[in-house]
């Protein structure tokens, strides 16, 4: 294709019909010039492609495919190269089934444990979702297939998400929600990006040139096709001069004909529809160029990888020395998910597997266990019968292994749970088991946190999360020690709901929601103010232990935040079983001029190790390492001043730390006004007094500030601090040797000082 060519040739009203979709899964063609369509498909953990009657929200059934661990799984692998493995599998499924771009991933924050669709997001960590989803971008793209980086931006829960008003300042909108947005663009360099329904500061996405124009393109240098999420399109006009190239699915014309009128009107440049038509066109070309012939893809293959990955991605959260369960052990696996497991999300997502390895199939090759059903999933209520089996199985053996978690009535897209609950029917077996078992196992399958009631009274809790299809045969790898498990989590389990930071702003209201907690989301808030959680963001146990040493940094001295460093240390394996390690960087500033969390995530690296081995952990740092987003500098800022470097196993385990010195080479700007404080003009205007006193006054009124009044102790502390409060439209009120004249004369010579 020679998309200039074809686009010269072609008329004003076919140009504006390339930027909607034919119907639900296609872009249109033009048969005039033989411009052929392509198809894309929803994703991201595996591929739906509908064949027929086509839906947005999987209520028709797709053709057969590979289900792979969601993200919120996946995640948990910590494991850049697994997820890279398993873009490269998909890509050569869509390559099979002709499908040009596969709709994913999503790297939308989980802000809270009640959005309904964090099982398809990776973190409340920018920087983790980041790194793993520009892994899968990579991969899926080495197959010539294109990807679509979703949903851009803010879209952090499923209540009014196709109208809500996301409030958030312009900080926290670059340092956590555009955060992975950024890193996957740059890195990876997807072929499309999907905007979010929702609103962001009064503008849907779609149509929002501060975001689509200003930051996506003109800042992070996106050259790719921008399309809707399906059915977000507002003001199509408005839409197309944002930025925004294909509106999906098909709108059968009505818009098409909206651009052409604008553009006779002169209301809209034929240039900018010139612009969105090249993207479609481009992408038609990106997957013509890239088709392979007669593809196929082993399912098999595929199938061992999904069930790899789901025991790369399980945490083993609690083994009082009751894992790995021997072959011999007489064991009950207790829960209908042990023979029909929740492995995926409702939805958009939701992939026909071709086939679904359960734990009681997986077991038979490794131990003969008993059954019993314990609960059903129709409803939320305890069915004698059910328990009463239940509780006779787990007597009868040595170790209980329980199978729980939550339904898809649960948590689906489309809806927020409403609490971190487990179905009542499942704790109350739970608790029930634990009374006539010592010896009991919990494995979850969640996406995201729950409470645990009954916690203390069982010995072994492993989360398998929706790890895909294949995660019945991944649950008995890791319960009977065929595999060591690795995974670490990707969130925080809060003890309770009402101690998550956007506890008092989530959902919002009917029109808007305020992000309240600014960058404070996720362990960012539970570390900095040392709230006791669940379990930790990073945390996971394994079957051997790991001893980090010999933490290095170089250079260590003279650094200015233009230079990069590097940070070593080695891990080694002191058990007696190969196992792998996830090496997490953190770094805390320890004196900033803005709120800053306590520490962020900044590197991480998984490590394999034979028992007794030794390796060497390498991490780089740069610029962006150490910085926070000021709006003031409209850019990225690193204070002058001591940071420290930290190594843990997970949030809460430093093992290592070292400090460091970093010489910022960028000023903020002081920007003074009638509300500037006699504080922040000494704290930030150089010889602030000298300057002032041409005006014939002293920045400091005449009050006393010493106790030889007999004003009691702390006084001279007290005024002090009052006079660094005062702002410039009172300091006259204080005594100040200023006419009224002066202060706008000072504010104008501050400024003037500042350029």
């Amino acid at each position: 294709m020679d998309v200039e060519k074809l686009l010269s040739e072609m008329t004003l009203e076919e140009k504006a019909s390339l930027c909607s979709g034919a119907d639900f899964w296609h872009t249109k063609s033009i048969e005039r010039l033989g411009i052929p369509n392509v198809m894309v498909s929803d994703g991201p953990h595996g591929l739906r492609k509908q064949a027929e009657e086509a839906d947005h929200l999987g209520l028709s059934e797709s053709v057969e495919a590979v289900c792979f661990p969601a993200a919120s799984a996946l995640a948990c692998s910590f494991d850049t190269e697994l997820i890279n493995t398993i873009g490269e599998a998909l890509g050569d499924e869509c390559q099979a089934e002709s499908v040009s771009t596969l709709l994913g991933p999503g790297v939308n924050m989980k802000r809270s444990p009640l959005c309904g669709r964090n099982f398809e997001y990776y973190s409340e960590d920018p920087y983790l979702a980041g790194k793993l989803a520009a892994s899968l971008v990579r991969g899926i793209q080495s197959k010539g297939i294109g990807t679509s980086l979703k949903h851009f931006a803010v879209n952090n829960q499923e209540y009014r998400r196709m109208s809500i008003n996301a409030v958030a300042d312009e900080r926290t909108l670059r340092e956590i929600y555009l955060a992975a947005f950024e890193t996957v663009v740059k890195e990876a360099k997807p072929t499309t990006l999907m905007c979010s329904y929702n609103r962001i500061n009064g503008v849907y996405s779609c149509e929002n040139d501060w975001l689509l124009n200003k930051v996506l393109r003109d800042e992070w240098g996106f050259d790719g096709l921008v399309m809707t999420d399906w059915g977000a399109m507002n003001d199509r006009v408005e839409a197309v001069k944002a930025g925004l190239d294909l509106e999906m699915p098909g709108c059968k014309g009505i818009r098409d004909k909206e651009i052409v009128e604008a553009v006779q009107s002169g209301k809209l440049s034929e240039e900018v529809v010139n612009t969105a038509a090249r993207r479609v066109l481009k992408l038609v070309k990106h997957y013509y160029d890239n088709k392979k012939e007669n593809a196929t893809y082993d399912k098999e293959a595929h199938h061992a990888l999904a069930r790899k990955a789901a025991g790369e991605s399980a945490v083993l959260l609690k083994n009082d020395s009751i894992l790995p369960l021997k072959s011999g052990t007489k064991a009950a696996f207790i829960g209908k998910f042990a023979k029909v497991p929740r492995y995926q999300g409702g939805g958009s997502s939701h992939i026909n597997s071709f086939k679904i390895t359960n734990a009681l199939e997986a077991v038979k090759d490794i131990a003969e266990v008993t059954y019993a059903q314990g609960y059903d999933t129709k409803e939320d209520k305890v069915e004698e019968a059910l328990l009463k089996e239940a509780l006779k199985a787990a007597a009868e053996a040595e170790v209980a292994v329980i199978f729980a978690g939550l339904p898809d009535s649960f948590e689906s897209e489309g809806y927020d749970r409403t609490h971190m609950e487990l179905p009542a029917c499942q704790n109350h077996l739970i608790q029930e088991i634990t009374k006539v078992q010592k010896n009991v196992v919990v494995i979850l399958h969640n996406g995201s946190p729950v409470r645990m009631p009954w916690l203390k009274d069982v010995k072994g809790l492993l989360t398998v999360s929706m790890g895909g299809q294949a995660v019945g045969g991944a649950t008995i790898d890791l319960l009977y020690g065929r595999v060591n498990p690795s995974g670490k989590l990707a969130e925080t389990y809060p003890l309770s709901l009402k101690h998550n930071p956007s506890y008092l702003n989530f959902p919002g209201t009917e029109k808007e929601v305020v992000y309240g907690e600014g960058v404070f989301i996720g362990y960012r808030y539970y570390d900095t103010k040392d709230l006791e959680v669940l379990y930790p963001f990073g945390y996971g146990l394994s079957y051997t232990q790991f001893e980090y040493s010999d933490l290095k940094v170089t250079p260590d001295a003279g650094l200015k935040d233009t230079d990069t460093v590097t940070v070593t240390l080695k891990v080694k394996n002191t058990g007696k079983t190969a196992g792998k390690e996830t090496v997490q960087l953190y770094i805390h500033d320890k004196e900033a001029y803005v709120q800053r969390p306590e520490k962020e995530l900044k590197g991480f690296a998984k490590v394999e190790l034979a028992p007794g081995e030794e390796k060497e952990v390498s991490f780089t740092l740069d610029n962006r390492s150490f910085a926070y987003y000021s709006e003031l500098l409209g850019d990225w800022y690193v204070e002058t001043g001591d940071f420290t470097i930290m190594i843990g196993k997970s949030s809460r385990d430093i093992v290592l730390t070292k400090d460091i010195f970093i010489i910022g080479t960028k000023t903020l700007p002081f920007i003074a006004d009638c509300t500037t404080t006699v504080g922040d003009i000494l704290k930030y205007v150089k010889n602030a007094d000298e300057l002032i006193s041409q005006y014939g006054g002293n920045l400091m009124p005449s009050l006393p500030i010493d106790d030889s009044e007999g004003l009691g102790e702390g006084t001279a502390e007290m005024m002090r601090q009052m006079m660094d409060g005062i702002p410039l439209h009172s300091i006259l009120s204080f005594g100040a040797d200023f006419h009224s004249k002066d202060i706008q004369n000072i504010i104008d010579m501050l400024n003037n000082q500042a350029k």
